[in-house]
C-alpha cells in the first residue's frame, strides 16, 4: 500500500467532506456523532463493517461515565453506517445511517426504535448520514450525494403515531457536484440547507418556508464577505435567538464561525464573526461547533497537522480570551474537535480518528473556580478472537467464520494479542528458522513495532517477544522485514527517524518470560524511513527502497548496504533510475535481487535487482556497487501502480502484482502482469493472469510451482504457474469474514510460505497472523 504520510492519508480520506475511508474496515468512528439528551451521553460509531452501527449511552454514576445501553437498528446489518448522526430533541433522537435514519423515543425502560426514515431515493451512499435535524413533529434528512451530488433534503412529519415523507427539497439552481443538503437544520418555522460547494466553494445557506401548504424557497444567507473556498454553510447550529453557520475554508482555511440572527422581515442578518486568535491556514476552526451555557465551543480539527483543537468562548463575555482546549496526548490525524456536542455545563468533543480511526470522545465538566475536568472515552476494538484450539479444516468452503478452499486454518492470533495497542493494525511479514534447534518462527510487522512468534508448535503460537518501532518514531502504517544469518532487518516508512533496526533472533532462544520486549541489536542510521528492505541472501547486500524523510535517499531507488558483517551496516552505494517512477526520480516502491541463473547467458552470476517502480519494471545490474547500471525499464498497459513482484525459480519469468489498477476500474479481475525475461535488455510482457475476484493485490511470493498472492480483502490466494503463462488459481483462505471482495486496502497484507513444515504464515491488517495449510491431496481409492 503507499499513501503517505499517514497521518495526512487518514486526515485525506477521513477529515474531508467527499470522501470515504478506504483502509478503514474495520475501523469504528467512535465519536462520529455525539449528543447529550438529558443526563445521558449519546456517542455514535458507525464505522465498523464488521459489525452493526451502534449508538453508545452513557450515564454519570458514582463520579464516572459509564455505558448504560448500546443502541442499534431494528434491521441493522453489517456496514450499515447507524450512527453516523445524531440530532437530539427532547426525549426523541434521530440516528442518521445509510440510505435512511431512525426515531428513538426514551421511556420509562429506556430507548427504543420507533420508526425508520426513507425514500425511494435515498441510498446507501448518497445521504450525508450526519446531516440531520429535529424539532417537535418535523425531521430532516440531508442527501449531498443525490443525482451526481446535486444534492437534496427530505422532510418528514409525525402524525400521529406514524412518520411520513412531506417533501423533497432541492436546490434553487440545481448542478452537479452542487451538494445541496451537507448540513441541516430547522429555526422555528423555517428550514435551513447548507450548500456548500456552490460557486466553487463559497457556499451559501437556502432558507424555505412553508407558504400555502407548500414549501417554498425563501432567501440565501451568504455574508458580504464571503469568498470562493470559504464552504460557508458547512455546519449550521441553531442555538436559541442564534443560528450559527460554520465557514472552516475562510482565511486559507482557517475558518470563521458567523452569528447570525432572524430579523422580523424574516431574513437573517450577521451579527458576529468569530475566529480562533492566531488561527493558521489549514486549521479547519468551524469543522464543528456548539453551545452549552455560557459557552461556545468551536472545533479546529485541522490544528498542528490535524491533531486538532477546540476553542472554547464565553457568550456572556464576547470580549473574555476563547480558551484554547487540546489533548495531550493527540497524534497527527487525529482530528480532535471535528464534532462536538455541549449541554449546560459539560461538553463532549470527539476525535473520531483517534487511535488509527477507531476513535475516542472526551468530556468536560465544570468544576467550579473556572477549571473543566476532562475525562476521554474508547471503547475496545471489535476484534476476531483468537483460535489456537487446534486445526480447523475447511468444509465446505467455509472455516469458522473464513471462506476458504483447500486450504485448512493451523491458528490464529489477533493484532491485540500479537501485543498492537489499540487502533494499531498488523501489516508485513516474514519466517524465520532457528538452524539450531529447528524451530519456525513469524516476525511480524505492526504499526507500533515487531512481535516475534514461536509457531514450532503451529496449533498454539506464542508471543515470545516485541520489539518496539525506533526511539522517537512515529507509529506507521508501513514496516518491512527480511532476514540474513539470523538477524532481522526491519524498516518503517511514513514513521520519522526510525532507521534501519537489527535483532539478533538468537536472542529468542533463551527467553525466559514471554512476552519479551526487546531493544535492537543496533540501528542503522543512513535512512530514516524506507518503505522496503530487500536481500540478497548469497550475496549479504540489503537495498532499502522508498527511502523519504531524511538520510540518503537514493531518489527513492535502491539504497545498498554491506550486512555481510550483519550489527555492522555499512553503506554501500545508491542506485535510481529517473526514467521510472511517478516523480521521474527512480523510486522503487519494492524489488527483488538476486544473482541472477536465467536463460540470459550475458547477466549469468550477476547480482541483478528487479524493481516495481511505479510506473514499470525496472532491471539493474548492481554487481559493481559503485558502478550500477540499468539494464532495462519497460511498461504495460493501463499501470496503476507498480507494486511488487517475485521470480520463478528458473528465473525466466516475474510476476508483478498492481496495487491500484482495480481501484481505477481499468481491469475487471485482479491482475498480475507476467514477464518474460528470456532478454533481461527487453522483457517483454507474456501475460496477464486475472484472478476470479476483483480485490487489489498486494504482496506476492513463489515457491516452486506455487505462487501465494496476498489480495487485501480477498485473502490468501494459491495459484498454480506450472505452466507459467498459465496460472490456475487452486485454493484460497478468506482472511476478512465480512464485506465483499472489492477493490480496495484492508485484508491480507502479505504472506511467508517458504517453511519446510508446509506452514503458510500470513498477515490480515485488522484481523492479525494467520497460520494456514494447504490440504493435502486426498488418496485414491483403491
Amino acid at each position: 500500500m503507499r499513501f503517505r504520510p499517514l497521518g495526512i492519508a487518514l486526515v485525506v480520506f477521513i477529515i474531508t467532506a467527499d470522501a470515504h475511508a478506504q483502509i478503514s474496515k474495520p475501523r469504528a468512528g467512535f465519536g462520529r456523532a455525539v449528543a447529550f439528551a438529558g443526563e445521558e451521553l449519546l456517542i455514535g460509531e458507525a464505522q465498523n463493517d464488521a459489525t452493526p452501527g451502534f449508538v453508545y449511552v452513557y450515564a454519570k454514576r458514582g463520579g464516572s461515565w459509564e455505558e448504560s445501553a448500546a443502541l442499534k437498528a431494528d434491521d441493522g446489518r453489517l456496514g450499515d453506517g447507524f450512527g453516523s448522526g445524531l440530532a437530539r430533541d427532547g426525549n426523541r433522537i434521530l440516528v442518521g445511517a445509510r440510505g435512511a435514519a431512525y426515531i428513538f423515543e426514551r421511556g420509562a425502560n429506556g430507548w427504543r426504535q420507533v420508526a425508520r426514515l426513507t425514500s425511494a431515493e435515498l441510498t446507501r451512499d448518497n445521504n450525508a448520514m450526519g446531516a440531520l435535524a429535529l424539532a417537535g413533529d418535523v425531521a430532516i434528512i440531508g442527501a449531498p450525494g443525490e443525482s451526481k451530488r446535486t444534492g437534496a433534503a427530505y422532510i418528514f412529519r409525525r402524525i400521529g403515531s406514524s412518520w411520513t415523507q412531506e417533501t423533497k427539497l432541492a436546490a434553487p439552481e440545481p448542478k452537479e457536484q452542487l451538494q445541496f443538503g451537507n448540513s441541516v437544520a430547522i429555526k422555528n418555522a423555517d428550514v435551513l440547507v447548507g450548500v456548500v460547494n456552490d460557486n466553487e466553494r463559497t457556499g451559501g445557506v437556502h432558507v424555505f418556508r412553508k407558504t400555502g401548504g407548500a414549501w417554498q424557497s425563501a432567501a440565501k444567507i451568504l455574508p458580504d464577505s464571503a469568498q470562493k473556498g470559504d464552504r460557508f454553510g458547512q455546519y449550521i447550529l441553531v442555538a436559541g435567538d442564534r443560528v450559527y453557520v460554520s465557514a472552516p475554508g475562510a482565511l486559507s482555511n482557517a475558518g470563521a464561525v458567523f452569528s447570525l440572527e432572524r430579523q422580523a422581515s424574516g431574513n437573517y442578518r450577521v451579527v458576529q464573526r468569530i475566529t480562533a486568535v492566531n488561527g493558521q491556514p489549514g486549521e479547519q476552526f468551524g469543522a464543528s461547533v456548539a453551545l452549552g451555557g455560557e459557552h461556545l465551543w468551536v472545533g479546529a480539527p485541522g490544528t498542528e497537522q490535524f491533531r486538532g483543537r477546540v476553542h472554547r468562548y464565553s457568550v456572556r463575555d464576547p470580549r473574555a480570551a476563547p480558551q484554547p482546549v487540546a489533548l495531550a496526548d493527540s497524534m497527527q490525524g487525529d482530528g480532535f474537535g471535528a464534532v462536538i456536542a455541549a449541554q449546560g455545563t459539560l461538553a463532549a468533543v470527539a476525535a473520531p480518528n483517534d487511535d488509527v480511526l477507531l476513535g475516542s470522545t472526551t468530556v468536560y465538566e465544570f468544576a467550579g473556580d473556572g477549571r473543566w475536568q476532562a475525562t476521554t472515552l474508547k471503547r475496545p476494538a471489535a476484534a476476531i478472537a483468537s483460535h489456537t484450539k487446534g486445526k480447523r479444516d475447511c468444509v465446505n468452503n467455509q472455516s469458522g467464520d473464513f471462506a476458504c478452499n483447500e486450504m485448512e486454518l493451523v491458528s490464529y492470533l489477533s493484532a491485540e494479542d500479537l501485543g498492537a495497542a489499540r487502533g494499531m493494525m498488523v501489516n508485513d511479514i516474514w519466517g524465520w528458522t532457528d538452524p539450531e534447534t529447528g524451530k519456525e518462527w513469524a516476525l511480524v510487522g505492526r504499526m507500533d513495532g515487531t512481535a516475534f512468534v514461536d509457531i514450532s508448535n503451529a496449533e498454539k503460537p506464542v508471543v515470545v517477544g516485541n520489539l518496539p518501532l525506533t526511539k522517537g518514531a512515529s507509529p506507521n502504517l508501513w514496516r518491512d522485514i527480511k532476514v540474513y544469518r539470523n538477524h532481522a532487518y526491519i524498516v518503517a516508512d511514513g514513521a520519522g527517524q526510525h532507521g534501519m533496526q537489527v535483532f539478533d533472533l538468537t536472542r529468542l532462544r533463551n527467553v525466559s518470560r514471554t512476552p519479551t520486549t526487546f531493544e535492537p541489536d543496533t540501528t542503522y542510521p543512513g535512512i530514516h524511513s524506507s518503505h522496503n528492505i530487500v536481500i540478497n541472501e548469497e550475496t549479504g547486500f540489503a537495498y532499502a527502497v522508498g527511502v523519504s524523510g531524511g538520510g540518503n535517499t537514493c531518489g527513492g531507488g535502491l539504497h545498498m548496504i554491506d550486512i555481510r558483517d550483519p550489527k555492522k551496516p555499512l553503506f554501500a552505494g545508491c542506485f535510481s533510475d529517473p526514467q521510472t517512477g511517478r516523480a521521474s526520480t527512480g523510486y522503487s516502491h519494492d524489488a527483488q535481487c538476486i544473482t541472477y541463473r536465467g536463460p540470459d547467458e550475458q547477466y549469468r552470476g550477476r547480482e541483478i535487482c528487479f524493481g516495481s517502480n511505479e510506473t514499470m519494471l525496472s532491471i539493474a545490474d548492481v554487481t559493481d556497487k559503485k558502478n550500477p547500471k540499468a539494464i532495462a525499464r519497460s511498461s504495460y498497459p493501463d499501470v496503476g501502480y507498480s507494486h511488487q513482484g517475485w521470480i520463478s525459480d528458473d528465473h525466466r519469468y516475474f510476476y508483478m502484482d498492481d496495487e491500484l489498477d482495480e481501484v481505477s476500474g481499468t481491469t475487471p479481475k485482479t491482475r498480475t502482469i507476467i514477464w518474460d525475461l528470456t532478454d533481461l535488455d527487453d522483457p517483454q510482457v507474456a501475460e496477464m493472469f486475472l484472478s476470479p475476484t476483483a480485490a487489489s493485490d498486494h504482496n506476492l511470493y513463489i515457491k516452486g510451482d506455487t505462487m501465494y498472492q496476498s489480495h487485501y480483502k480477498a485473502g490468501l490466494r494459491i495459484v498454480d504457474i506450472s505452466n507459467r503463462t498459465k496460472p490456475v488459481e487452486i485454493g484460497y483462505f478468506d482472511t476478512v469474514p465480512y464485506g465483499d471482495n472489492t477493490p480496495g486496502f484492508g485484508g491480507s497484507w502479505s504472506n511467508y510460505p517458504y517453511f519446510k513444515s508446509g506452514n503458510i504464515i500470513a498477515t490480515s491488517m485488522n484481523e492479525g497472523l494467520f497460520v494456514l495449510r494447504k490440504k493435502a491431496p486426498a488418496k485414491p481409492v483403491l
